[in-house]
């Protein structure tokens, strides 16, 4: 039996989004910037996209940019708002526990002028606001805190934070990657100004993703050429792709509710047999304040790599954290930052609307195997 349960990582495309790629691969393949009219049906798919996405935010349609996911759309959003605005300060404040994409966009502006505050996280995960009002400066132009860690679940406070960077005159990004389709997001309420989405983290096809940008915040392009996506994002304009997301947003919006249900009893069955078989074991993370489908454990007296080599010997397929450290187990600057990364090992456990009681049961068996038979050596 093989089980997957890694589905932070990434998830199984839904197979009505793979009959509409294929339908619009070989029906609409034209150009969407074309004037014809093959290349116009290819826009309306583009533009009904678009449409949806926005929808689903509670956007304006042309505040939706498309992307080729969300890396591109955290650079686009760090580094060219950093670049079109450095005018009016260079200080940018992000959380210690983003995903790389964001970190590594920030590491880029400090190597050429800027400064950044980078918030510690408390124990369970999350960013406290006192600590990001602390760290505003006069010069400070940009806030970025991802909504869910894409490691340990924990969900920021978005709205809150959205709140101090308003009533600060700071633009505001939030990296929702691992938050869309599964929690309700309001744009607007939330204050924010800047938002990354990817498409195959909710069942959506890969390689394509989209960036919420605010009417009136202005950007500097990182990628220019034809002057597709309102300037900020040229190139030929992905139709196929772009379909299958928002037919994936269309599906998840529907059953969000029965899906996070689901999930969440799955989540506390192996929760429950894990913590019945097994001492030295703890939640990394918020219980309170978590995705449902996000499980993350520390387990004591054993490694990390050593766990997962054991669990996808016999079938089972979970991680230590990020997919995008191209393939490499490295120690998580998420579980260093709230102090779990000495003695024992990390696993982040992620289910889908996929998942099985079945599964379950089975990943609930090897792990406990793994870790009994790793401590007894």
């Amino acid at each position: 039996m093989n089980v997957y349960l890694d589905n932070a990582a990434t998830t199984r495309q839904d197979e009505y989004v793979t009959q509409l790629i294929n339908r619009v691969m070989l029906e609409a393949y034209a150009n969407p910037s074309s004037v014809h009219l093959m290349g116009q049906t290819a826009l309306s798919y583009v533009e009904e996209a678009r449409e949806i996405c926005a929808k689903a935010i509670n956007c304006l349609p042309d505040e939706i940019i498309f992307t080729s996911g969300g890396t591109e759309s955290d650079n686009m959003a760090i580094v060219g708002y950093a670049w079109k605005n450095s005018d009016k300060g260079k200080h940018i404040i992000a959380s210690s526990i983003e995903h790389h994409a964001v970190l590594e966009a920030c590491w880029r502006l400090e190597r050429t002028g800027f400064e950044v505050s980078y918030i510690e996280p408390n124990s369970e995960g999350i960013i406290e606001l006192e600590n990001i009002k602390a760290a505003i400066r006069d010069d400070t132009i940009l806030i970025s805190a991802m909504h869910v860690n894409n490691e340990i679940g924990s969900i920021q406070d978005i709205a809150a934070i959205g709140t101090i960077a308003k009533e600060c005159g700071i633009a505001f990004h939030t990296d929702a990657v691992q938050s869309f389709t599964k929690i309700p997001i309001n744009v607007k309420e939330m204050n924010i100004d800047m938002m990354s989405v990817s498409a195959h983290k909710f069942h959506g096809p890969k390689g394509i993703g989209f960036m919420y940008l605010r009417k009136g915040i202005q950007l500097e392009p990182l990628i220019v050429g034809g002057g597709q996506e309102r300037g900020m994002r040229s190139g030929t304009i992905n139709a196929p792709l772009i379909a299958g997301m928002a037919q994936a947003v269309k599906i998840e919006l529907s059953s969000r509710k029965e899906t996070e249900q689901k999930i969440i009893k799955l989540r506390e069955i192996l929760m429950q047999r894990l913590f019945d078989s097994l001492d030295g074991i703890k939640i990394n993370g918020s219980i309170e304040s978590r995705i449902a489908d996000n499980l993350n454990l520390y387990i004591s007296g054993i490694k990390t790599d050593e766990l997962l080599y054991a669990c996808d010997l016999n079938g089972l397929c979970i991680s230590a954290g990020s997919a995008c450290a191209a393939g490499t187990i490295q120690d998580s600057h998420v579980i260093k930052a709230i102090g779990r990364n000495k003695g024992g090992a990390s696993a982040r456990i992620t289910l889908s609307k996929y998942t099985t009681a079945e599964e379950i049961e089975f990943a609930a068996e090897t792990i406990i195997a793994a870790v009994n038979k790793l401590r007894s050596k």
